[in-house]
């Protein structure tokens, strides 16, 4: 059975936020364009009406369980993070697993036998750290890849 690991509030919270401003900057754009140019008012209505819609769209996405890291017994999935590295790999593929810091925040990388790693930066998750370790090592263990 897959464990699902979901975007940390805050971090939700700020991209619905850059949602908003971004709608908002589209919509004011369109105003001056149409008050500017003497465009027809639908130019507006048009834009009002998608901005809501990437709005309820972002808001139905995050809260519909929205998964950024998956587990899985054959091997994980990461998405929605830039920077990640390898997007997915088989436990089969994975070397080991460690603990760091990169610019600050706490990571676990999961460096593949090819060379490849996975940096998945546990405060982005809306999972205690510690869990989110032990369920990795426990997967390693599992696949007798943990020391």
């Amino acid at each position: 059975m897959p464990q699902d690991y979901r975007l940390a509030p805050q971090f939700a919270a700020r991209l619905l936020g850059l949602t908003l401003m971004g709608a908002g900057l589209a919509i004011v754009v369109a105003t001056v364009v149409a008050v500017g140019f003497a465009a027809q008012p639908w130019v507006v209505s048009i834009t009002v009406g998608l901005a809501l819609a990437l709005i309820l769209f972002v808001i139905w996405t995050l809260r519909s369980g929205t998964w950024v890291v998956r587990l899985t017994d054959d091997g994980y999935k990461v998405q929605f993070v830039r920077g990640a590295g390898v997007k997915q790999a088989r436990w089969a593929d994975v070397a080991d697993a460690v603990t760091t810091e990169v610019a600050g925040s706490p990571c676990v990388v999961l460096r593949l036998k090819n060379g490849g790693s996975t940096t998945i930066p546990v405060e982005f998750l809306a999972a205690d750290r510690d869990e989110f370790v032990r369920a990795v090592l426990a997967q390693l263990k599992l696949h007798g890849k943990a020391r």
